[in-house]
């Protein structure tokens, strides 16, 4: 007997997600449930895996599994698939395990062709329907399944409407004529007739469902949400309800609560003779879903009913679809809602409260990604005030997905995503997006639409790559061919600056400033109970008084990186960091070095005020000399007059300081022990500042790092003279001062033998970003032109500056952590590269015994959730 490959939606339930897909999971569910679903059958995940496997070919006894569940549909319905008296139509769909909303292709009306397209207008006494039925069905198909470019029907669709109606105001005889027409492009463009055996279309719909699984838009989404290849898509073959057939018909989506706020009511759109692609394409602008309530009343009752029965099932909200047909309710779909970061945490907030779920639930629910979406700009009102007043209002759309942006206007989505590999800020603007549009909306800042709703394609999209997306802006008029749109009477061409408001829909002329938001209420509930759960301490990467006070409010508990060098740009301060990198002797360096070590002790002094009472990680200077430099004819000049010196003799100081690979060359600890006086300026720096605040009551842990060890004879050096230095100063402030000196562990040799760099080292900080480096052998200066081919050809799973690659860099941390506390058992140990804010890589922190980890102020959240979720176990999320 052959494996089995398809199942009725009574045979499933919610556990066979991983089978099922999604979708099918989820209306065996409701089926289970009693809800009212129409009949239909899953063909499973293996089976698109198989498929591909078998050079696009369908698995032994697929097509005689499918033929037998059609048996059971008709049974069900009391129609007959192909027959033109009383025919059955069915949708072809897809269902992937994790949602991805338009990302893969559906199929309605299946089963129609000139006899049985007779039989349903007689069946149903409404010819109109059954020619729009079919219109759809070979539109559809002619896209999707034959690959034909839809925006060629839809020229054919648009003519016929004319600037004044709409695709419900067409006859039809109009849609008997555009479908001939249709039928004549296909002819033209795919190079076959228009197929009209039913059961022929079913077998080719299938395979085109199991081909999207592999399309650009279905690939570009699971790599932006870390979704693998193999899981395959489930097809949902399901018998069809119409919500075309007239007024009391009708079709709609909805959240069982709001999924860009959170608010506990339900939020949807619906479309009155409409068929669901219509909602979610943007095809025409929809109804907000509490009309129902008025024009269905009972309807409406029901529903509301069916979406809070399935809500407190599933314990979290639900994404629904549903069909009106002549007045009856039908669900198609739910699944969990996707929704942004604020609606995220305030749903797993409100869960608690009502005591749906635990604390521990809420934490493991939240993705911590999601959370960046709350660290979204915003435009202040009285900005917004100023540029009403000076005309630069344009239009208020829909609020799809909030936060706020500015960039320059692009209308094609390839051109949004060159302009942003160029580094260029671009907001993407259409009339409508469609999946294919995907890789443009990834790569641009925001996404503003003329049509769709508040469901629509662009609208879930953007909400789930927390972008902000304006929507369905009807008064914003589209010129492809000019290059430019028009609103409220302003022409906006290509390339120029606008700026827009997804949590209030506005969009105005120009660059607006845009402000950061303030957490607190829900938010902060939340990542208390986050704090309670997780082990790894979380600090953050900060070089300046501003950055440690960011970083405090998003709850770090102590700088994990200060990178000293970055002090050194700051105004005039320059200008005597060049003189000691040109002096000849130690005593013009040491008069060079006496300028800036003031300016330093205040920069410290800022930070310890910051981070009262928490440990700060100082990094005595890193980066090679030549950085600090001028390069250019003109500007050594001007720095020579400035220095008293012939620009001939600092251009051979700068000549000799070039290095052929500066990355490896003249830095880190290096400079320290050749100039010791550089590390002898920091230290005092260091210990000033920290006796000074502590003579004001302030509580001072400093954590003096050396970077770039290789051998523990560079940090016995280096150590000897920072402690000596540090004795110095307590005997001279008489401030007793506890503080501790280690090691930036950011070369593969330093990790093999930390035994012994631990005899010396009271703590180790991991930096990722130069390990992955010297491990791997890439630049990350200049790896970027390679990397991304590498992700995308499967070479390499994730880019590693992006994400720690645990295999190989993920070794030599945990090597290095068990060979360092061999020595020293009690060695604090942390990262402080930009992997300490990425959810997976702090996983990974959490699994080999790290203490803390250390990332931008901004990411600081992200970390304390993952640490959370890391000290929780692995929670199954939709991605």
């Amino acid at each position: 007997m052959s494996k089995k490959w398809v199942y009725l939606f009574s045979e499933g339930d919610a556990s066979m997600r991983d089978l099922l897909g999604g979708k099918g999971a989820g209306v065996a569910e409701m089926t289970r449930s009693g809800v009212p679903v129409p009949p239909g059958f899953t063909i499973t995940t293996e089976a698109c895996n198989s498929y591909y496997d078998n050079n696009k070919q369908f698995p032994e006894g697929l097509w005689e599994q499918v033929l037998e569940a059609l048996k059971d549909i008709e049974a069900k319905t009391g129609k007959k698939f192909g027959d033109p008296s009383n025919p059955l139509l069915v949708s072809v769909r897809s269902g992937a395990k994790f949602s991805m909303p338009g990302m893969m292709d559906t199929v309605l009306n299946l089963g129609l062709n000139p006899e049985t397209l007779a039989g349903l207008a007689k069946l149903t006494d409404n010819p109109r329907f059954a020619a729009d039925a079919y219109r759809r069905f070979v539109q559809l198909f002619g896209k999707i399944v034959l690959g034909v470019d839809g925006e060629k029907f839809e020229h054919v669709l648009n003519e016929a409407k004319g600037d004044t109606r709409q695709d419900t105001d067409l006859s039809a005889d109009e849609l008997t004529a555009i479908t001939e027409e249709f039928k004549q492009i296909i002819k033209q463009s795919a190079g076959v007739d228009f197929p009209t055996d039913p059961f022929e279309q079913l077998r080719y719909a299938i395979g085109a469902v199991f081909s999207s699984w592999m399309g650009r838009r279905a690939i570009d989404y699971r790599r932006l949400n870390k979704i693998a290849d193999n899981l395959g898509t489930g097809v949902n073959v399901q018998s069809m309800v119409f919500g075309n057939m007239g007024n009391d018909s009708a079709t709609g989506v909805a959240f069982s609560r709001n999924p860009s706020t959170g608010d506990p009511h339900i939020y949807g759109e619906y479309l009155v003779n409409a068929q669901g692609e219509d909602v979610v394409a943007g095809v025409r602008t929809p109804r907000p879903i509490a009309e129902l309530s008025q024009e269905m009343p009972e309807v409406y009752a029901e529903f509301d009913a069916i979406a809070r029965k399935l809500e407190a099932h599933y314990k979290d909200v639900q994404d629904m679809e549903f069909t009106i047909e002549r007045g009856k309710l039908w669900m198609l779909q739910t699944r969990t809602g996707k929704r942004t970061g604020a609606a995220a945490v305030k749903i797993a907030v409100d869960l608690v409260k009502e005591g749906v779920i635990d604390e521990a639930t809420a934490v493991q629910r939240v993705e911590p990604a999601a959370l960046d979406q709350l660290l979204h700009p915003t435009i202040a009102t009285a900005e917004k005030d100023a540029a009403r007043k000076v005309g630069k209002f344009l239009t208020t759309g829909l609020p799809a997905s909030p936060g706020a942006a500015t960039g320059t206007v692009v209308f094609d989505p390839d051109e949004a995503e060159q302009l942003a590999k160029d580094g260029k800020k671009v907001i993407l603007v259409r009339t409508e997006t469609a999946p294919e549009d995907f890789h443009g909306m990834v790569a641009a800042q925001a996404i503003l639409t003329a049509r769709g709703g508040m469901t629509s394609h662009a609208a879930v999209v953007a909400r789930g790559m927390g972008k902000p997306c304006v929507a369905g802006a009807g008064e914003l008029k589209i010129d492809y061919k000019a290059g430019e749109f028009t609103a409220n009477g302003q022409t906006i061409k290509h390339g120029d600056a606008i700026s827009l408001d997804g949590g209030t829909g506005e969009v105005f002329a120009g660059a607006l400033t845009t402000s950061q938001p303030t957490l607190t209420g829900d938010f902060a509930a939340f990542m208390e109970w986050a704090d309670e759960f997780r082990k790894l301490s979380v600090r953050a990467n900060a070089d300046t008084p501003h950055d440690a006070r960011v970083a405090r409010e998003f709850g770090a508990q102590g700088i994990g990186l200060c990178r000293t060098e970055h002090m050194f740009f700051e105004g005039d301060r320059i200008d005597a960091v060049r003189e000691m990198i040109v002096a000849e002797t130690v005593e013009e360096r040491r008069t060079a070095l006496a300028k800036i070590e003031p300016l330093q002790q205040g920069d410290f002094e800022g930070l310890f005020e910051a981070m009262d009472g928490f440990p700060v990680t100082i990094r005595t200077l890193d980066p090679p000399l030549h950085e600090f430099l001028p390069h250019g004819d003109d500007e050594i000049e001007d720095l020579a007059h400035k220095m008293g010196i012939a620009p001939s003799k600092l251009k051979a100081k700068i000549e000799g300081l070039r290095e052929a690979n500066p990355m490896l060359g003249f830095r880190g600890c290096r400079l320290g022990i050749i100039y010791p006086e550089i590390t002898e300026m920091q230290a005092r720096a260091i210990f000033k500042a920290a006796a000074a605040c502590k003579a004001r009551g302030i509580d001072v842990h400093p954590e003096v790092m050396i970077p770039l060890v290789g051998d523990v004879n560079e940090l016995k050096v280096q150590g000897e003279l920072v402690r000596k230095v540090a004795g110095e100063v307590i005997e001279e402030t008489g401030q007793q001062i506890s503080y501790m000196v280690g090691t930036m562990i950011e070369l593969p040799r330093a990790a093999l033998t930390a035994n012994k760099i631990a005899e010396v080292a009271e703590f180790f900080s991991f930096g990722t970003n130069d390990l992955t480096q010297t491990t791997l052998g890439m630049s990350r200066d200049d790896a970027g032109r390679f990397l991304p081919l590498y992700v995308e050809r499967k070479l390499l799973k994730d880019d590693p500056f992006q994400v720690l690659d645990q295999e190989g860099v993920g070794q030599l941390v945990q090597m290095g952590t068990d060979r360092g506390r061999s020595t020293r058992a009690n060695l604090k140990v942390g990262i402080c590269g930009e992997h300490g804010g990425e959810p997976s890589s702090v996983m990974f922190c959490h699994k080999v015994g790290l203490n803390y980890v250390s990332c931008s102020p901004y990411r600081v959240p992200i970390a304390r959730l993952s640490a959370a979720q890391a000290a929780l176990g692995d929670a199954s999320r939709d991605k």
